[in-house]
């Protein structure tokens, strides 16, 4: 059984960390944005010189891209759905091409003699 110490971990007369100790925070500006399902995110940023906000950033509710206009946010990605090899087969060739590719492999099985 462990013992009660409630401070495991820490060493006698240890205070708490502050920024004294890790030094003074650098200095941070907020930029809003807001995604097509209106949320607002409010990430902050280091103000560093030569360093501006990026234009979007993702909606940390719904994962929809974030602008900073609020009345303009981006639009939501547009989903495909999955497609098979043979859809992108089929966007590729039409239906008489693959007809005559089809003819063309079974000559050639019949030419070495694997099929009637």
């Amino acid at each position: 059984m462990a013992g009660g110490n409630a401070i495991r971990g820490s060493r006698v007369g240890a205070g708490p960390m502050g920024e004294a100790e890790r030094g003074d925070a650098a200095p941070r500006f907020v930029v809003s944005y807001w995604c097509a399902n209106g949320h607002e995110t409010r990430p902050s940023f280091a103000e560093e010189s030569g360093s501006s906000a990026p234009v979007t950033w993702d909606c940390p509710r719904c994962g929809f891209p974030a602008g900073q206009d609020e009345q303009n946010p981006p639009a939501p990605p547009k989903v495909e759905p999955y497609k098979t090899h043979l859809a992108y087969v089929k966007e590729r060739r039409s239906d008489t091409d693959g007809k005559a590719i089809l003819d063309e492999a079974l000559e050639q099985l019949r030419g070495r003699g694997l099929i009637r």
